[in-house]
């Protein structure tokens, strides 16, 4: 099994990437694709060659638990 590390070149991970239905329609987004490992890499889409960050599942799950309960919201201007 391959090992995928922070800062691995997107355009080198053989992944199907997505983003939200509510991204920005200039372009400003953030796309998710899961690896083959279970992790999740996440990459800026208006530079998809550029470096991946790379989450384990329990991370992503914080994450997006602490968004829906509303944990972020003080970021949003």
């Amino acid at each position: 099994m391959p090992e995928f590390r922070n800062g691995t070149p997107a355009g080198r991970l053989s992944a199907v990437w997505r983003k939200s239905r509510r991204s920005n329609p200039n372009g400003n987004c953030v796309e998710v694709a899961d690896l083959p490992t279970g992790e999740v890499a996440m990459r800026n889409s208006r530079f998809p060659e550029g470096p991946a960050l790379v989450y384990t599942r329990a991370e992503i799950t914080a994450f997006v638990l602490g968004a829906k309960d509303g944990e972020f919201d003080d970021l949003i201007v």
